[in-house]
């Protein structure tokens, strides 16, 4: 009897798991049906922190049936209005099959009038899809913007399609300045700029990090040192007058942010980072740095942190290409 019981108990058991099996079974996908009506979709193109000045791109789907018209403008209303640069494609984009992007041109290039960003379309079309622009103002320096993305049809439908909101970083960035050794060679947090010695002379409360290139005789490389740091790493230099802060410098290597190095690595430095950065025992002095390698920084005074990656080296001229991002502690 017990055995009996104990089978039966399977048999139900296997039952209930043939049935549970069939009820999550998917279903075969279909393809959804076309709506009889103006559609439109949106997609955010680029990545990583939102920079004042650096361009948010967006790309404006949209369509209707031919049976019920064509389409006659899209417009894209910003809550801050956009910098200089701000504009809306006149050109409808599609991948070819090598993958390249073609545009198709549909209308007169975009009129903007405030917030609002608009095109006309000139061309007999029913499906588009445009790229939108966005250049970050200072006024959205640390705010949140969003975007309400619209498309009109000849026959009176509209459609529109709300992004956002984004944040938008405190961050700056200076890409690309040039340093070497015993001529630009005079670094500024505050200017994100290089200065010669004579230059440093006049902005010398400003001095943050000498670059210099040594091999003999003490052999360090591409360096970033303090004006402050013990002399043995700032060899045969002369600071001009005033020159003197005490910079602290801590050495990274494999953070290649993506926006100052602009290469495949997805890693981005953002506002958080730099918040939480910790330098309290950092040296004030930097040696031997590589190509593709970095520092954080931190001003004397603490009111700005940074990070200096440095893009490329030359040995042979002594010299380098860095480029920064600074984030205001005060």
């Amino acid at each position: 009897m017990i055995m009996q019981n104990k089978y039966f108990i399977n048999i139900t058991f296997l039952l209930a798991i043939i049935l549970l099996l069939n009820a999550c079974k998917e279903e075969e996908y279909a393809i959804p049906e076309t709506k009889d009506a103006l559609q439109n979709d949106v997609i955010k193109r680029t990545l990583g922190p939102n920079l004042v000045g650096q361009r948010i791109e967006f790309a404006y789907a949209m369509a209707v049936p031919r049976t019920r018209g064509k389409l006659v403008s899209a417009q894209v209303e910003a809550s801050i209005e956009g910098a200089t640069g701000t504009f809306l494609e006149n050109r409808s984009f599609y991948t070819n099959g090598s993958g390249q992007d073609v545009g198709v041109k549909i209308g007169e290039p975009s009129a903007t009038e405030g917030k609002i960003t608009k095109v006309s379309f000139t061309t007999d079309t029913t499906a588009a899809t445009l790229r939108y622009y966005y250049v970050i103002p200072e006024a959205a320096r640390g705010q949140t913007v969003t975007f309400n993305f619209t498309a009109n049809s000849s026959n009176g439908e509209t459609v529109t399609y709300a992004m956002g909101p984004y944040q938008i970083s405190k961050m700056d960035m200076k890409l690309d300045l040039a340093v070497r050794d015993g001529a630009a060679s005079y670094i500024s947090i505050a200017d994100m700029a290089v200065y010669t010695a004579a230059n440093a002379a006049a902005n010398a409360d400003k001095i943050d990090l000498v670059y210099l290139h040594r091999t003999t005789p003490a052999s360090f490389a591409h360096s970033l040192v303090s004006p402050a740091a013990d002399p043995q790493y700032l060899p045969g230099i002369t600071l001009p007058a005033g020159v003197n802060k005490s910079t602290k410098v801590s050495k990274a290597f494999g953070l290649r942010d993506q926006q100052l190095a602009r290469l495949q690595f997805g890693i981005f430095i953002d506002d958080l980072d730099f918040q939480e950065l910790n330098l309290a025992d950092a040296p004030n002095f930097a040696i031997n740095m590589r190509a593709e390698s970095g520092v954080w920084v931190e001003t004397a005074d603490g009111k700005y942190r940074a990070y200096i990656f440095v893009n490329s080296v030359n040995n042979t001229n002594k010299s380098a290409v860095i480029s920064i991002k600074r984030f205001t502690l005060q």
